[in-house]
């Protein structure tokens, strides 16, 4: 563990691996990213963001939660309907509150997708407080 790691139980080397079949909610032509009926990067960040979430699933404390902060990703190739997607994503770098991840993605044929992700550990409570006061 390093000096800078007050989150012991989050070590690189955390993985997770998502996966999803692509319906029509999930094309570029219904979330309005596109023109063509295929997956979605919208989507794909989706699922990749959520691998990156299920590998922290039992290691951060209680009330704590992580936030999506950036993402920088490449979308290599399209994917049909009907076609089986899957995400996996790895912690490469523990910096207090901020985790870094790398993320791949495949469809049954090839790689689609690849990224690189920081998610921020928050308190629950306190940051649902201010989201909910932005709102009045």
């Amino acid at each position: 563990m390093s000096e800078s790691n007050p989150f012991p139980s989050l070590e690189p080397g955390l993985s997770a691996e998502v996966e999803t079949t692509v319906g029509a909610a999930e094309t570029a032509t219904h979330l309005g990213s596109g023109t063509i009926a295929v997956y979605a990067t919208p989507a794909l960040v989706a699922l990749m963001e959520n691998a990156a979430v299920r590998a922290l699933e039992g290691h951060l404390p209680v009330g704590q939660t992580t936030v999506g902060g950036h993402i920088d990703i490449t979308h290599l190739a399209a994917t049909p309907v009907g076609m089986q997607v899957r995400a996996h994503a790895e912690l490469v770098k523990v910096q207090g509150r901020k985790l870094s991840f790398r993320i791949q993605a495949w469809d049954e044929v090839e790689q689609i997708g690849e990224a690189s992700h920081i998610r921020f550990i928050v308190e629950k409570n306190p940051f649902m407080e201010r989201a909910r006061e932005k709102g009045k």
